[in-house]
C-alpha cells in the first residue's frame, strides 16, 4: 500500500523536533506526538521524488553524518525550483565547536559545491547530483552592534563569534 500525503505542495521541515509548523511535515528520529515521520535522516528521508515544494533544515545538518548524502536527498525529493532553507553555525563561532554532537562545519563556499557543474569555478567539480542556485546568505550577528561595524565580511571571516549562524536559501536546479 502507498503511503498517502496531505498534497501536491508537501513542505517539510528536517529535524523540527518538538516544533511544529502548521502545513508542514516534521521528519525527526524522535517519537514524538509533533513529529509526523520517524526516521533517521543519515539514513535518508522517506518520501519520493519530485514530491516536496519546500524544505527547512535549521541547526540539523552540522550533526548529521554525511553532508553530501543529505543534500543529494534534499536534491532528489525536492521538485524542480523548490525553495531550501538551511540554518547551520557559522564556521567562525564558538557554538560551531563547543557542541560535541556537531560533526560538520560550515562556511560560504561550502554550498557552492552544490552549484550547478558549469558553475563551479572557485571549488573542485565532484559531480555530486544535486545541483542547487544559492539565492541568499545570510547571518545571525552575536550581538546587535555588530550590524554597525563596516566591512563585515572581513570581521566575519577573521574573528571568532561576529557571525553566530548562517542562513542560506537555495533553489533546486533539475533539468
Amino acid at each position: 500500500m502507498q503511503k498517502r500525503y496531505p498534497s501536491d505542495n508537501i513542505k517539510i521541515i528536517l529535524g523540527g523536533g518538538p516544533k511544529k509548523t502548521e502545513g508542514w511535515l516534521n521528519l525527526d528520529i524522535l517519537p514524538i506526538p509533533e513529529v509526523d515521520i520517524v526516521c533517521d535522516l543519515n539514513q535518508g528521508i522517506p518520501l519520493p521524488d519530485n514530491s516536496v515544494v519546500a524544505i527547512s533544515a535549521r541547526h540539523l545538518l552540522e550533526h548529521l553524518d554525511d553532508t553530501v548524502k543529505i543534500m543529494e536527498e534534499i536534491w532528489r525529493v525536492a521538485k524542480p525550483e523548490a525553495v531550501v532553507s538551511i540554518k547551520v553555525p557559522y564556521y567562525a563561532s564558538m557554538g560551531a565547536y563547543q557542541d560535541p554532537t556537531h560533526r560538520r562545519f560550515f562556511t560560504e563556499k561550502t554550498f557552492q559545491y552544490f552549484l550547478p557543474h558549469k558553475e563551479r569555478r572557485t571549488v573542485p567539480n565532484y559531480h555530486f547530483r544535486a545541483e542547487f542556485e544559492i539565492v541568499s546568505i545570510g547571518y545571525i550577528w552575536s550581538a546587535r552592534w555588530v550590524r554597525y561595524l563596516p566591512f563585515k565580511s572581513f570581521f566575519r571571516r577573521h574573528f571568532l563569534n561576529i557571525a553566530k549562524t548562517m542562513i542560506v536559501e537555495l533553489r533546486a536546479i533539475k533539468n
